[in-house]
Parts: structure tokens; sequence; C-alpha cells
């Protein structure tokens, strides 16, 4: 475990706390309306698998810019929400909105949900959007989040199908590789997918001690915005790193095909791309 500036972190997290609390997590801040319209189709979904009573208390793991803790909040009109997450810029967000909401039963809490310490049986509900992928020992977290839990409390998670139920992530990557074959990520390591298997999201709950894990799947547009040109930019400032080690050649040709991949996808409501994530749900047991 290493302690980085006012928080600890797993030494397995410690990447992705150089990323969510640094430039990736400070242009997530910026955009955070547009993340949540991106992402809204499974929205719904998470709160429905959470079903938020109205005395329940919340965790909210890799809350982000606050959308999930706030509308879980709401819910929860005699009970309390708790957001996590590593990165501070977005947490200022979250607690800003909350505050211009008049939400007075949310808080926010910079924290490694790996291994922070929360009161053991705090907690009736824990619930994360599109987050919980990136822990560095994945076992590990959801074991800390289950010691959390009162006995039966639920878990519900938002995650991605994988690779090829997402077409957003093909069509961008494929687009700023600019004719480089890109190794895939290995399969068990932080990132988007990695609980995109459902045999592998099933024992790695059931081995931290979950039980009743189900999995539902929902394909839905993702939004990246109102055209082609808006669209572009956002996701340039998302994925740009991936222009990394191309010269000005691959450089042009890599944001031409982004851009002409961008206005194929134009349509009446915005530039969308298809995607897939399932919705998980399980109890402590």
């Amino acid at each position: 475990m290493s302690a980085t500036g006012a928080i600890s972190v797993a030494d397995s997290n410690l990447d992705q706390l150089r990323a969510w609390d640094g430039d990736e997590g400070a242009y997530w801040a910026n955009q955070a309306d547009r993340f949540d319209r991106s992402i809204a189709a499974f929205h719904g979904r998470l709160l429905a698998a959470a079903a938020i009573a109205a005395g329940d208390r919340v965790l909210d793991v890799g809350c982000g810019t606050g959308q999930t803790t706030r509308d879980t909040a709401r819910l929860a009109t005699r009970g309390r929400a708790l957001g996590v997450d590593l990165s501070s810029q977005m947490l200022d967000v979250a607690r800003q909105r909350a505050i211009d909401e008049r939400l007075t039963n949310v808080s926010f809490e910079q924290a490694d949900a790996q291994i922070h310490p929360f009161e053991p049986q705090s907690f009736d509900v824990a619930i994360s959007r599109t987050a919980a992928m990136f822990f560095g020992d994945l076992r590990a977290a959801f074991s800390n989040v289950r010691r959390a839990l009162v006995p039966g409390g639920r878990l519900a998670l938002t995650v991605w199908q994988p690779l090829l139920a997402n077409e957003w992530i093909q069509q961008i990557s494929g687009a700023l590789s600019a004719g480089r074959e890109l190794p895939a990520p290995p399969p068990d390591a932080p990132g988007p997918f990695s609980l995109s298997d459902p045999d592998r999201v099933r024992a790695i709950l059931t081995s931290a001690g979950f039980a009743d894990v189900e999995l539902e799947g929902t394909n839905a547009a993702l939004w990246f915005g109102t055209d082609a040109d808006d669209a572009h930019q956002f996701v340039l400032g998302l994925m740009g790193w991936m222009l990394e080690g191309l010269d000005d050649t691959g450089r042009g040709r890599a944001i031409d095909d982004l851009h002409s991949t961008m206005r194929a996808h134009e349509t009446p409501e915005g530039v969308v791309f298809g995607s897939g994530a399932w919705t998980v749900s399980a109890r402590r047991a």
C-alpha cells in the first residue's frame, strides 16, 4: 500500500491514481455533462437494479462527477449516499452540483475503494457505473466493498460487454491507429473490458463473497456530440494519447480518419455509436 497525497492507494492502483487525479480526470470533470449524456441509456437500468429504498445507505464506487450518487440520494430520502473516487477534480464537480441541487444527504470522499477502511456493514447498497473495471485487484476491491455491506446487501454495476459488442471503441481506435496493428490489452488487466466476460464476473464476485450474481445485457446508442466537428474535438481530447509515436503524416491520417468516422455516424440526434453493457446485480452472501 502506498500513501499518495492525502489518501492511501493500493500499489496496484497507482497508475489509475495518476490518470484519474491528473489530466484524464480533469478532462472528465470539464466534460461532465457530455459523459453523463453519453451513457444515459444505461443509467436507469443501474438504478433499477440497485432498487434503492427510502432508508437505504448507498456507497457509489468510482462516482466520478457524482450523477449516480446524487440520483441515489434523491431516492434514499431517509438514508444517505457516499460517493468515492480517485479524482479530486471530478469530486469537486460532484460536491458543487450537490450544493446547487440542495441535496443534504450526500457526501463525497477521495478514496481508493479497494483498500479504504469503510465501516463494516455500514451500507445497504453499493453501486458502480463503468468504474469498477479499473481496479488493479478486482477480488480485493469487491471483498472490501462486501465488508462495507450489511448481510444481504445489494451490489449493482454497469460494465462494458466485450469489445465486439462495442462499436464505439472499435471504430475510434481503428481510426486513430493510422494503419498500425495495436495490441489488445490483456483481458485481466485494469481497463474498460476487464469485467466483460460473464463467467469472469461471476467467478470474481463469488470469490469475493457475493451470491445470486446475475447479468442483464443491453445494447444502446452511445452519444458523442451534436455533429461530426463537435464529436471529433471531444474524442481527440479523450483519446488523443493514441496519436503518440506517430510522425506528422501518421498524425494527419489518424485525425482525418477520425473525423471521417464521426461524420459517418452523424444522425438527427447527433453522433452515435453502437455499444453494449452488462447490468450486474448480486447480494452479499
